[in-house]
């Protein structure tokens, strides 16, 4: 039998302990490729709502979270390399039994910013609780034109239907800027600012004149990494799937270690034979590392496959609101790596312990 078949086939002598072994790395990978996609997801997620209808940047308040005066759009408006700056007001609605309604007020006169395609009934009117809604919103609470929508007693006629290619975009709805700020009990204030640049102006140039001139007041984002309150919940999210993966990675890990120090106590004979024929303590630990890389990697890709229908699972249940998961080779690059690590790792002290295994000793063993 050559070298490399005794490598693949020598694991699985003892089938029940190398399963153990593959599902407890497997668990760790699954959690790496599942929370590495939905981080993703909401990444993307978030730079599409950021840069829709070709936004250079937003204004906002400095964490993202609070409103500020309305009074900020003739600011901005009024700065060298601006083309344009349009107020919103970004409201999630609670409905009951259906979840929230993402709501963004602005002027129905900036709706052909955004390039979306009407399909069914017309635009929202000013100083009214009309709404156009995305197709996918629309599905998710069967709603259609001429139909209400409800949130905290406030009815909200619906009378447009939309959809702009982008299925984020899709689970939004928009209103009157001054009604949803009446809704809100939060008049002259807004979320922020969507803001274009004159044609060859440079965007990054244009955001740190505007923090460095009105300094802790406001906030200038170009870029998802640039919002203090994403990167903290991407950090938390990493943080999470980093802290449960290095769990599950390292309960199969401590799981690989015992296989293969029982596959070497049980084989102590049959590796006091090979030596007895030549074989150096470099092929030995060769051999034995080898065996602990094949199971950690059948690890790797079974958990990233399972990872996969897990998302997949995740995705069509609609438990993302609209938010699409998205499945990168880096995550699948970062699974296979960390099987391979923990292969290495954790077959390194069974095999350096069978190559020094005197041939005299081993082969009286019984």
């Amino acid at each position: 039998m050559s070298f490399l078949k005794l490598i693949l086939k020598n694991p699985f002598r003892n089938r029940s302990r190398a399963i153990l072994s593959i599902l407890g790395i497997g668990i760790g990978i699954i959690t790496i490729v599942a929370l590495g996609a939905i981080t993703n997801g909401l990444v993307e997620s978030a730079e599409s709502t950021l840069h829709v209808g070709g936004t250079d940047f937003i204004v906002m308040s400095p964490d993202g979270t609070e409103s500020i005066d309305s009074e900020w759009n003739s600011k901005i408006k009024n700065i060298s390399g601006v083309a344009s700056a349009t107020s919103v007001y970004n409201a999630a609605l609670p409905i009951e039994g259906s979840g929230y309604l993402s709501l963004q007020g602005r002027d129905p006169s900036t709706v052909n910013e955004l390039k979306l395609k009407i399909i069914n009934g017309t635009n929202f009117k000013n100083n009214s609780n009309e709404i156009i809604i995305g197709k996918i919103a629309m599905e998710r609470f069967n709603k259609t034109v001429n139909d209400t929508i409800t949130t905290n007693g406030e009815k909200w006629k619906i009378v447009g239907v939309f959809e702009s290619g982008d299925p984020n975009v899709d689970t939004e709805s928009f209103g009157s800027l001054t009604n949803v700020q009446k809704f809100m009990d939060d008049e002259d204030k807004i979320s922020g600012l969507y803001v274009k640049v004159a044609k060859g102006a440079d965007v990054e140039k244009i955001t740190k004149n505007i923090e460095n001139k009105y300094d802790k007041n406001i906030s200038a984002v170009s870029s998802i990494s640039d919002m203090e309150s994403s990167k903290d919940i991407l950090d938390m999210l990493n943080g999470a799937k980093w802290g449960i993966s290095l769990l599950a990675i390292l309960v199969g890990g401590i799981g690989i270690i015992n296989t293969m120090i029982m596959s070497v106590y049980e084989r102590t004979r049959e590796i006091g034979v090979l030596k007895s024929v030549g074989w150096s303590g470099r092929r030995i630990i060769g051999m034995i590392v080898g065996e602990s890389i094949v199971i950690t990697l059948i690890a790797g890709i079974i958990g990233s496959l399972v990872g996969v229908i897990i998302v997949e699972l995740i995705a069509a249940s609609g438990m993302l609101d609209g938010m699409t998961p998205i499945l990168s080779i880096n995550i699948f690059l970062e699974a296979i790596l960390i099987s391979l690590i923990v292969g290495i790792v954790g077959g390194l002290y069974p095999a350096i312990r069978a190559s020094k295994l005197p041939p005299t000793e081993a082969l009286r063993y019984e």
